[in-house]
């Protein structure tokens, strides 16, 4: 049997029951299990000791990890943050399947690059879609974190601007997108209950995007729907993110039709 795992301070099913249908589907005798490691670099060398096919790297773990693994793929090197390892005979390469799925989901959803937009956050899913934004003809972007150095950093990076707050309301301040990529909203967090971006801003935007994958519907996406904003969700960025690890993984590239029954076996959850 071969083992794959994933790596995340608040563990969820979502990937666990994404992986595990599919292995089930296609006859693979392989099993996924999910874990909230106390010491990254002890776990990092367990799927490295202990012959672990594949790891998934969630928040916040996706920059620690690139000290501990051995090759970096160019999707992950480019923007300085991992969200999968894959173990080949002991080498680990690391890659990143959040800029594939942040980039696919504003195709589908055809977002103009003239949209301004805000991102708030500055860790490593910060720097996947920011660097997808930019690939994708975004001008208009703020980056909001509170950490002026990191903020700074990844605005610099690719030409945007920063701010350490939410330009006040009052000022007029808005943008055509918002994109939550802080934990705000996540289950099981000290902020699960509150709203990433402010009323206001929700009711001012055209497009509201989080990528807090745990619950699908956070604080901020239930209050876009109901403003009746286009919403795109974390569900979404885990589904595409998950199928490029497993392929990265397995080699194999399940079916539309397969894809689609895994996301609802994981969303039924």
């Amino acid at each position: 049997m071969t083992l794959c795992i994933s790596l995340s301070a608040r563990p969820s099913n979502n990937g666990t029951r994404f992986h595990n249908y599919l292995y089930e589907q296609l006859g693979l005798n392989w099993i996924y299990k999910a874990f909230a490691p106390t010491d990254l670099a002890q776990a990092v060398a367990g799927v490295r000791g202990l012959g672990i096919r594949g790891c998934a790297v969630s928040m916040p773990y996706k920059e620690d990890v690139i000290a501990l693994v051995d090759v970096l793929d160019p999707s992950a090197k480019a923007i300085d943050s991992v969200n999968t390892i894959v173990n080949d005979g002991g080498t680990l390469t690391a890659y990143n399947t959040d800029y594939t799925a942040i980039e696919q989901l504003l195709q589908r959803n055809a977002v103009p690059s003239s949209y301004s937009v805000w991102v708030l956050g500055s860790g490593g899913m910060a720097k996947a879609t920011v660097a997808a934004l930019r690939d994708a003809g975004f001008k208009d972007v703020t980056v909001i974190a509170r950490n002026e150095a990191a903020g700074r950093a990844l605005a610099g990076l690719y030409g945007f601007a920063w701010s350490p707050e939410l330009p006040a309301s009052d000022g007029g301040g808005s943008a055509d997108m918002l994109i939550n990529v802080t934990p705000v909203g996540m289950a099981g967090g000290p902020d699960a209950e509150a709203l990433s971006f402010p009323q206001e801003a929700i009711d001012a935007a055209k497009v509201v995007f989080d990528v807090v994958a745990l619950p699908a519907e956070t604080p901020l996406i239930k209050a876009a729907r109901a403003a009746g904003k286009t919403v795109i969700t974390g569900a979404e960025v885990a589904t595409i993110q998950a199928l490029e690890q497993f392929v990265l993984y397995t080699g194999i590239r399940p079916t539309d039709e397969q894809v689609r029954a895994a996301e609802e076996f994981m969303r039924a959850q």
